[in-house]
C-alpha cells in the first residue's frame, strides 16, 4: 500500500508564511516567537501532518516489523488503566503474544491525532484500531497517510470497509434478551454507552428489533462510559423512577455494578424482582454480590483474525473480512431464576 511523500519543514514554513527557523522554534518551544505566531505555526504543522523526526521519515520507506495498537475506547475514557476493567489488557496481551509468534512487535499508541505524536508512530507497518468511532479522526489520519489498518469492530462511518473482526455481538445481545424472556421478563431496559461506535449503535438497533418481534416496549437509557459505576447507579434510579423493569442489560461491567448498587438502594431484589446482566465481563461483574451475568469475550480468537487481516492488507491481498468470532454468555446469580420466582 503506497504512502504519500512526507511533508517537510519547508512546506510548513511556506504554508505559514514564516522562515524555517521560526517553524523549528515553534515546534521545539524555543526562541522569542509570540504566542500567537507559535500557535499558528503549530496549527499549520498539524494540518499538514508534519513529522519533524528524520528517523521516522526514513522508516516510512521500508518495513520495520512493528504494528501499532490504538485503543479508542480507552482514548475516549481519558484513562488507560480503568479499575477492574480487564478486557482491554486481555486484548493487548493477546495481540502482543500472537504478534511475537509472527516475528512482529507491537507498539501501544495513544490517540494519534493528539500532539505530540511519538516520532515512530506514523512509520509503523500497520495498525489495529479498536472500536473506531463515527468519523473517527484516527482512522482519517491513517487513511490520509496511506498506512494499512484493520479495526476491532466495524467502522460505522465506512460501510464498505471489510477489514474488521469482532465477537458476534448481535447474536450475544439476542441471547441475553431470550434468556431474560425465558426467566419471565416482560419489560426489559437497555443501558448503553454514549461513544459513537458500532457496539453502541448496533446494540440499540438489535434491542429495538428484538423488542418489536417480542411485542415489548423498548426502554433505552444512556450513560457515558467514563462515568462508570456512578453513572450506572444514577441511571438505576432513573430507570426505576420510570417503572421497575423485569430485567436490565448494561453494556459495561462498571455500569452493571452501579445499577446493582442503585437497585439495592431502592430495595429492589436482584434477580427476584429485576434480573441484571452486562454485555462485557469484568472484575465488577464477577465479584458483585450477587455475581452479575455477563458476556465473556474471547480476545485470543478475535486478535488472531485481526492479525491475519492486517498482514493481508499490508501485503496488498484481497480482504477476507469481516470475521465474526465466538463469545460466551456466563449466566450468574443476577439473572438465574428458579421456576418459582420467574
Amino acid at each position: 500500500m503506497a504512502r504519500p511523500k512526507g511533508v517537510t519543514i519547508r512546506d510548513v514554513a511556506q504554508r505559514a508564511g514564516v522562515s524555517v527557523a521560526a517553524v523549528s522554534m515553534a515546534l521545539n518551544d524555543t526562541g522569542t516567537l509570540s504566542a500567537a505566531t507559535r500557535l499558528r505555526i503549530r496549527a499549520v504543522a498539524e494540518e499538514l501532518d508534519y513529522e519533524a523526526d528524520a528517523f521516522a521519515r526514513g522508516l516510512r520507506r521500508s518495513s520495520v516489523g512493528v504494528i501499532g495498537l490504538v485503543m479508542r475506547s480507552l482514548d475516549a475514557l481519558g484513562e488507560y488503566t480503568p479499575r477492574g476493567v480487564d478486557v482491554f489488557t486481555r486484548y493487548i496481551g493477546a495481540v502482543s503474544a500472537q504478534a511475537m509468534d509472527r516475528g512482529l512487535s507491537v507498539m501501544l499508541v495513544p490517540d494519534l491525532t493528539k500532539r505530540p505524536t511519538p516520532p515512530m508512530a506514523l512509520s509503523l507497518d500497520g495498525y489495529i484500531v479498536t472500536m473506531p468511532h463515527m468519523d473517527d479522526p484516527v482512522v482519517a489520519l491513517l487513511e490520509r497517510r496511506g498506512i494499512p489498518y484493520v479495526t476491532l469492530g466495524r467502522d460505522p462511518s465506512r460501510p464498505d470497509f471489510t477489514d474488521w473482526a469482532t465477537e458476534n455481538d448481535i447474536a450475544s445481545f439476542r441471547r441475553i434478551y431470550d434468556h431474560f424472556a425465558a426467566g419471565g421478563a416482560r419489560s426489559i431496559a437497555l443501558l448503553r454507552g454514549t461513544d459513537r461506535n458500532a457496539w453502541n449503535i448496533d446494540s440499540e438497533a438489535t434491542y429495538r428489533e428484538w423488542c418489536e418481534s417480542a411485542g415489548f416496549t423498548p426502554r433505552v437509557y444512556m450513560s457515558a462510559e467514563r462515568e462508570g459505576e456512578e453513572g450506572g447507579e444514577r441511571m438505576a434510579h432513573a430507570i426505576v423512577d420510570d417503572a421497575i423493569p423485569d430485567a436490565i442489560l448494561c453494556h459495561t461491567g462498571r455500569q452493571a455494578a452501579g445499577v446493582l448498587a442503585g437497585l439495592t438502594a431502592r430495595g429492589i431484589a436482584v434477580p427476584d424482582r429485576t434480573m441484571l446482566a452486562a454485555a462485557s465481563d469484568s472484575e465488577h461483574t464477577r465479584h458483585s454480590r450477587p455475581a452479575i451475568s455477563a458476556v465473556e469475550l474471547h480476545a485470543e480468537e478475535t486478535t488472531l483474525a485481526l492479525l491475519d487481516l492486517l498482514q493481508a492488507r499490508i501485503a496488498g491481498e484481497p480482504s477476507q473480512g469481516p470475521v465474526l468470532t465466538t463469545d460466551r454468555f456466563r449466566v450468574r446469580a443476577s439473572s438465574r431464576r428458579t421456576q418459582s420466582n420467574a
